[in-house]
C-alpha cells in the first residue's frame, strides 16, 4: 500500500520536471516569433509612418494602387496629388501611399541589394582584383 503512494509522488514529480521543461520550449517560440516576425514589421510600419509623415508639398509619389503624380496639399489625413498635365487632382488617404521619389529614384531603390547581398557583393569584387592578379602573374612569368 505504501508502496503505491511512493509511485505516485514519484510520478508527479517526473511530470513536474516535464511541465517546466514545456513551459521553455514554449516560451522560446513566442520569442522566435517576436523576432523574426513581430519586430521586423513593427520596423516597417514604423519606417512607412515616418515616410508619410515627412511628405511635403511637390514631392512626387505612388499609391499602393499604382496612381503616380505629385503632391499637391496635406492634411492631418489626406493627400491630394496631381497626376498629369491637365491638373487631375485625386486625394487619398495618407494610408494608400507607397513609395515616394520619382519614378527613377523609385526604381534605384528596388534594385538595390539588401545588406546580405552588398556583402557578397563586396566579396566577388574583392575576389575578381585577385584572380586578375594571377592570371598577370602567369602571364609575366610566360613572357619571360
Amino acid at each position: 500500500m505504501f508502496d503505491i503512494a511512493y509511485a505516485a509522488t514519484a510520478s508527479g514529480t517526473a511530470s513536474g520536471a516535464g511541465m517546466g521543461s514545456t513551459i521553455m520550449m514554449i516560451v522560446l517560440m513566442i520569442a522566435i516569433f517576436y523576432f523574426l516576425m513581430i519586430r521586423p514589421e513593427n520596423k516597417r510600419k514604423k519606417q512607412a509612418e515616418e515616410m508619410r509623415n515627412s511628405l511635403k508639398k511637390g514631392d512626387w509619389l505612388t499609391t499602393i494602387g499604382g496612381v503616380y503624380g505629385r503632391v499637391v496639399a496635406i492634411t492631418d489625413r489626406t493627400v491630394v496629388i496631381e497626376t498629369s498635365e491637365d491638373r487631375v487632382r485625386v486625394e487619398f488617404l495618407k494610408s494608400a501611399i507607397g513609395q515616394v521619389g520619382t519614378l527613377d529614384q523609385q526604381a534605384a531603390a528596388q534594385q538595390r541589394p539588401a545588406k546580405k547581398d552588398k556583402k557578397a557583393a563586396e566579396e566577388k569584387i574583392e575576389e575578381k582584383p585577385a584572380e586578375t592578379e594571377t592570371k598577370s602573374e602567369s602571364d609575366k612569368t610566360d613572357a619571360q
